[in-house]
């Protein structure tokens, strides 16, 4: 149920029988329910495109107002506000139906093939903070898209082709380690050290260098031994990665991992193909696509290359193929990606070289959900005191560590195993809760502190507020799945509770089309306040009507169902004791 939908629609009919032009009323929820549960907020706009006052506009919108039960009044106040009281008995209707919906009410889609591109660790090194939003963010999209019945298609893109393995298995067969490597005696930390050193080796001996740019062209030919290696260096990578994904609660399994080398086949075919179309042309041995859509320093169109002169690809051509790999075989209708927002002109680029060489149609829905950095109190990326870039798996323990100092000081009695599983659980929520709080368009500031803390728009205060409804629920004698007895709503914090319940469709639909969790974060923080003042104005298990004691108990069961969900959403888990 999606009132404020509702609301729009029945202004927008209501302001087409006053003129032809198109007006976007702005429906907001107020503050305060004294003055209305809704409120139209431009009117002053709309009116002045009429040239008369907010009140002559309101009179004039009132007359051709369809008269909906669902409304129990309509007012108009200074200096230029449409009030909207909505009817407590519809809202009671409403209530019952979501209650008896597995899906709290909402509707499935018809279903779209919709891939959202996100995480994309690197090979040969261990995940860090800033693979940590990407990842959380995207899974957030992916599990909301795939509750409205769409079919999601995640894609772990990982950098599992290109220069970096010709680098790495020219080192490996220098420092002769492969045999190490391939007996499971190195590590990913061991990896990263190697490829550190192999990168520094690649950047001053020359000969080095050469050798390995042979080795990349030796791998992207097919070579048996090269390629050997290679797997072995992605398998190795990816199986700490999933631990991680495990630990975090994402959904990102194998099946899900569709790297650069998905696509290393049609590389060759997709250069000769551009050249074919005369999008690209050759220069100096170097295959380059020129774009007027960009300008380089001189005015001149941007060079995108896609093939060097040594016949080795690059992530453009990469990227394009992929796109091609996409609409023709995986049949996309919109594809999201969720990947650094200095990657942006890149991406503008390779959609429009694809474009162009019709490996896509233009309405293709192609997405950038950028997102900021993390950063630390000094307003600084976040990193170690040595400067270095805070690894991930680091980064959680950290988390488990201080849930758990936190929960030794308030239940000290428990077992020694439930403190460890309840530490993984509040750890684990409040990091991703405190980064999927935040707009992801922004920077934020990360602060320990506020992060596990039990007051708050924190992910412990709303799961406490939801293992505090389940306790009520448990303490009540009342079956609550067999309870007939209609929700009754009576008082200002019933009605805002209910309003406050019924909006999560609006909010689910939010983010399934602008990919922004923290509208989930506000929306769960809101409800689990509602509903804490409705626990402090009204008494649930010791009331002294049956019926109100009835209704409320089903209110509260509503609630905790909502939260839930919404939690599931975002990928929280929730806990029967707190």
């Amino acid at each position: 149920m999606n009132i404020k939908y509702i609301i729009k629609k029945d202004i927008e009919q209501a302001l087409s029988k006053i003129s032809d032009k198109n007006y976007k009323p702005l429906i907001m929820l107020t503050k305060n329910s004294k003055f209305g549960h809704y409120q139209v907020n431009n009117l002053i706009k709309i009116s002045n495109s009429f040239n008369i006052k907010p009140n002559d506009l309101f009179e004039k919108i009132i007359l051709f107002f369809k008269k909906n039960y669902m409304y129990e009044k309509i007012n108009f106040s200074e200096p230029g506000f449409i009030n909207i009281f909505i009817n407590s008995s519809w809202l009671s209707e409403e209530l019952e139906k979501i209650f008896f919906s597995p899906r709290l009410g909402i509707k499935r889609f018809s279903p779209k093939n919709i891939i959202v591109d996100y995480s994309a660790p690197n090979i040969a090194k261990e995940m860090h903070i800033g693979h940590l939003r990407s990842t959380i963010i995207g899974d957030v999209m992916a599990r909301t898209l795939e509750f409205l019945g769409h079919n999601v298609i995640r894609a772990n893109h990982i950098g599992d082709w290109g220069t970096q393995f010709g680098i790495l298995i020219a080192y490996l067969k220098y420092e002769k380690l492969i045999n190490k490597l391939q007996n499971n005696l190195l590590t990913l930390k061991d990896l990263e050290h190697i490829y550190c050193k192999s990168k520094n080796k690649y950047d001053s001996d020359e000969f080095f260098s050469k050798k390995s740019r042979e080795y990349v062209v030796k791998l992207q030919n097919g070579d048996k031994k090269c390629h050997s290696i290679w797997k072995k260096l992605v398998y190795i990578t990816m199986n700490e990665n999933y631990k991680i994904y495990k630990k975090l609660n994402v959904t990102l399994k194998k099946e899900h991992t569709m790297g650069e080398s998905t696509y290393k086949k049609m590389l060759l075919k997709i250069v000769q193909d551009l050249k074919r179309k005369k999008i690209a042309i050759e220069k100096n041995g170097t295959t380059i696509v020129y774009l007027d859509e960009f300008k380089n320093k001189s005015g001149n169109s941007m060079g995108v290359i896609v093939q060097k002169r040594d016949k080795g690809f690059l992530y453009s051509t990469t990227d394009i193929a992929c796109l091609k790999y996409r609409y023709e075989k995986l049949h996309a209708d919109r594809v999201i990606y969720y990947i650094d927002s200095r990657q942006h002109q890149h991406l503008l680029q390779v959609w429009i070289i694809a474009k162009k060489a019709n490996y896509i149609p233009e309405n293709l829905l192609l997405e950038h959900h950028m997102f900021g950095m993390m950063l630390s109190k000094n307003k600084r990326p976040f990193k170690t005191r040595d400067g270095n870039t805070i690894k991930l798996s680091d980064f959680l323990n950290e988390a488990i560590n201080r849930a758990k100092k936190l929960i030794l000081t308030k239940k000290p009695h428990l077992t020694h195993k439930k403190i460890i599983k309840l530490a993984n659980t509040i750890g684990i929520s409040a990091i991703k809760y405190a980064d999927l709080s935040k707009n992801r368009s922004t920077n934020y500031i990360f602060d320990w502190d506020k992060m596990i803390n039990f007051e708050g728009n924190t992910a412990p205060y709303i799961q406490y507020a939801y293992t505090r409804i389940m306790s009520i629920l448990k303490k009540s004698t009342i079956s609550i799945h067999k309870l007939k007895q209609k929700v009754l709503l009576n008082k200002p914090s019933e009605i805002n509770l209910a309003i406050k319940i019924l909006e999560f469709e609006e909010i689910i639909l939010l983010i399934a089309d602008k990919g922004t969790p923290h509208v989930m974060c506000k929306y769960l923080y809101e409800l689990a306040t509602y509903f804490s003042n409705f626990y402090e104005e009204c008494s649930i298990l010791f009331c002294k009507k049956i019926k109100i004691c009835k209704s409320r108990l089903k209110l509260s069961f509503l609630t905790a169902r909502t939260l839930k969900k919404g939690l599931n959403i975002l990928g929280i888990k929730t806990v029967k004791k707190m």
